[in-house]
């Protein structure tokens, strides 16, 4: 592709917590509770801090048009349908992904410190954003934990040309001492679909191993990525993850699965979204202080090996989304996609709120 489009300038960074106010207020606007509104809002907001814009505000209109349609609904009524001690089954109720994320990890980690592991399975969820915001909050409190989640359909099961598996992520978070968590983020595919819808919001072109077109053909157009398939992570091993996260995520749960779930890109289809919560008590195994002291020395071996040509130093598992928050806090806010600037004033004029600042009004 040769379009271009305009980058923004330092001129126009944005606060991030004026991104939050503004966030909340449009999920306030359509009925959700404030409590609510305000951890939806920061979950996207923090996407965008930690440099993955893909899962940032450029979702923000994709959940408004859900909420507007009755397809996720503004208030959460998330109930515990199983509750077996170390074992649980939460149904979301089509309530915000964020919301019933954060509960199923508060319940994981009460179960891990009460029987040394705690296992959340969730039913009639929606997309969460990004699995790390909430793995990190157990690794905050002394826990290991586990997170995956299924989606809409954009992947072919390896060999085929029709959609059946979502890139379906998963992470895992660590306690690492003096550092901050060690974190694993991941989709399935060789990337997230959100990457590819940033791509188109920014009129670049994708490399050429993310996704083939409605045909098979690899492609570099963003657009005809959107209309083909995203190919899985290490070919066919990508595609076996991938499934194996819907089992735990959608059958187990007795939530959907494969085209029984449908992605945050769906205005008015129920989610049926299904995730999978583990959290392991780090204390059940041995002295939470000799696993920290044991992670530091892990994350000092990793940076101590010589650098490859044009690295400045080795990173561990989510130590440069910690660096990109730093460095964008530093140089006063985020620069975000002109587009998605876009869409989010035209969200402000349909809502008729007033964020002048934002907009360089």
């Amino acid at each position: 592709m040769t379009d271009t489009v305009s980058t923004p300038t330092d001129a126009a960074r944005i606060a991030p917590a004026r991104l939050v106010a503004f966030a909340a207020d449009v999920y306030r606007h359509m009925g959700v509770p404030d409590a609510d509104a305000l951890l939806a809002a920061d979950s996207l907001v923090q996407a965008d801090l930690w440099g993955h814009q893909s899962h940032g505000m450029l979702r923000l209109g994709w959940y408004l048009a859900r909420l507007q349609s009755g397809a996720m609904k503004a208030e959460t009524h998330a109930r515990l349908i199983v509750d077996g001690g170390a074992i649980a089954v939460l149904d979301g109720a089509d309530g915000l992904g964020p919301v019933v994320a954060k509960r199923a990890a508060d319940e994981a980690v009460r179960r891990a410190k009460a029987h040394g592991v705690g296992v959340v399975s969730v039913r009639n969820s929606n997309h969460f954003g990004t699995c790390m915001y909430f793995t990190r909050m157990g690794a905050e409190q002394g826990c290991i934990t586990i997170l995956m989640s299924n989606g809409g359909p954009n992947m072919a099961p390896w060999g085929g040309l029709k959609k059946k598996i979502g890139t379906n992520p998963w992470s895992i978070a660590a306690p690492a001492g003096r550092h901050p968590p060690m974190v694993m983020d991941m989709a399935n595919s060789g990337v997230a679909r959100g990457k590819i819808y940033l791509a188109n919001n920014r009129r670049e072109s994708i490399p050429p191993h993310w996704a083939i077109d409605a045909e098979g053909n690899p492609t570099t157009d963003p657009k005809a990525a959107l209309e083909g398939f995203i190919l899985p992570m290490a070919g066919h091993k990508g595609y076996v993850m991938g499934v194996m996260v819907d089992v735990l995520s959608g059958v187990l749960s007795g939530s959907g699965f494969l085209e029984g779930v449908h992605g945050p890109y769906d205005p008015v289809n129920r989610s049926c979204a299904g995730h999978l919560m583990v959290a392991l008590n780090v204390e059940a195994f041995q002295p939470l202080s000799e696993f920290n002291e044991r992670m530091e020395t892990y994350i000092d071996s990793l940076k101590a090996v010589p650098l490859a040509k044009g690295h400045t130093q080795v990173f561990y598992p989510g130590e440069m989304e910690t660096h990109a928050e730093a460095q964008h806090l530093a140089e006063g806010g985020l620069l975000l996609a002109t587009d998605t600037l876009n869409d989010l004033a035209r969200i402000e004029r349909e809502l008729g709120l007033s964020y002048p600042d934002l907009f360089g009004r």
